[in-house]
């Protein structure tokens, strides 16, 4: 059996399939499992074995990642099932067009047509969609093709290179595995709405720098190195460190987020990267549900201001940005405290 999953088109969304995922490959244990991605989100599975097999479908890439060239490369797998994890239309047409035998996914933007196994999205009395956690969605496809409830405990992987690189920025910045060690995630993918001031980050880096004695590492991504050295450098510490400057990874990422003590972050991948490896994580949320990305994680704390003006779901606030403003760095203070406790008093 050649089944193709389709995989979330965020890094956060790919980390809360993973639960469906596991339980896809434990079900369909002698099937062939071919992943059908965006190229930036491949990073986030590396080192997990449960796909035999990798292809790409990117409409703003080379032609050969494209709608055409994944339907071709579809037909020559001879997929008898897919799954459909993003509820895009594209993705139905790719499966349909790639004479995929089975294609199962959400009735969504007008695809009902082209599945075979149609699940409905949850709404509300007026018939609009209700704030759900989008990993019930991905395990309510996982048993729509027979596989037992997966669970919440999403999972990654990290590879040999990927810890040899983090062992390099450690031994660059004399950080020793047996110090604190907190991570600060500034960036969102999603839009400035997400973000929370540099200034704010900064001060927040100070603190943890001269109360707590820890290392403080500021992560990003490659449109985020500037905020990230922003935030390094207002803090003025010689323990706040940038990642700005290193070869970027979503596999480096990873590492130094299962090695921090904890992590402090938007709502953005990393915050999913963090509930993967078990790691204590404060998250802070504006403009977004945290419903959408409930993760069931008891080692988390979300932190969101309500305004009259929000959740609002924009990725560029076209106001004052309150929602995010309005967050303090001894909030978030008080947060790590409540998840570090014995740190914290042994520390006083």
């Amino acid at each position: 059996m050649n089944i193709a999953v389709f995989l979330p088109n965020w890094v956060g969304d790919v980390v809360m399939a993973t639960p469906a995922i596991r339980a896809i490959r434990q079900h369909f244990a002698a099937a062939r499992l071919v992943a059908v991605c965006r190229p930036y989100v491949s990073g986030v599975l590396e080192g997990a074995p449960w796909f035999d097999g990798e292809m790409f479908l990117d409409p703003h890439g080379e032609w050969r990642h494209s709608l055409p060239a994944a339907a071709w490369n579809l037909r020559g797998e001879k997929i008898d099932l897919a799954i459909l994890f993003p509820n895009s239309f594209r993705s139905a047409l790719t499966a349909w067009l790639g004479g995929c035998q089975r294609i199962v996914g959400f009735h969504r933007d007008w695809r009902g047509w082209m599945l075979s196994d149609r699940l409905e999205s949850l709404r509300d009395v007026n018939g609009n969609f209700r704030p759900t956690p989008v990993i019930n969605d991905y395990n309510r496809l996982a048993e729509a093709v027979g596989c037992p409830a997966p669970g919440h405990r999403m999972e990654l992987f990290t590879t040999t290179a990927d810890e040899a690189a983090a062992d390099a920025y450690y031994e660059k910045h004399r950080i020793r595995a047996s110090e604190e060690v907190i991570c600060l995630n500034p960036g969102a993918a999603f839009g400035a709405a997400k973000f929370w001031p540099i200034d704010s980050f900064a001060e927040l880096a100070q603190i943890l720098a001269e109360q707590r004695s820890a290392k403080v590492i500021v992560l990003c991504g490659p449109n985020e190195r500037e905020q990230s050295r922003a935030i390094a450098r207002t803090a003025n510490r010689t323990t706040v460190h940038s990642l700005a400057d290193e070869p970027l990874s979503l596999g480096l990422t990873k590492v130094l987020v299962r090695r921090c003590t904890i992590l402090v972050t938007t709502d953005s991948g990393p915050r999913h990267f963090a509930a993967a490896f078990n790691r204590p994580v404060v998250s802070l949320f504006g403009p977004t549900f945290i419903e959408w990305t409930q993760t069931y994680f008891n080692k988390e704390i979300c932190l969101q201001k309500q305004v009259s003006c929000g959740p609002c779901q924009l990725r560029v606030c076209p106001t004052d940005h309150a929602c995010m403003k309005l967050l303090t760095p001894e909030e978030v203070l008080t947060a790590i405290q409540r998840l570090l406790p014995s740190v914290y008093q042994k520390a006083s």
